[in-house]
């Protein structure tokens, strides 16, 4: 399956989570924050969420600053 992360693509072999897609990029989880498809998936359900062929993923990293 195909996943699109940050408009790079990724080839899994199989379906998988949010989580497990953030562990694969070694992407720190504090700080963090995604959307699946233009819609924000809160960190509670990332878990949870499988991802699909063709899913596009957005991911976003917290910046403190004024």
């Amino acid at each position: 399956m195909k996943v699109i992360v940050n408009d790079e693509d990724y080839r899994f072999d199989a379906p998988l989570t949010v989580d497990a897609l953030l562990s694969f990029l070694e992407h720190p989880l504090s700080g963090s924050a995604l959307a699946v498809n233009q819609v924000i998936v809160p960190r509670p359900q990332w878990a949870e969420l499988v991802l699909k062929d063709g899913d596009n993923v957005v991911v976003f990293q917290a910046i403190a600053g004024g």
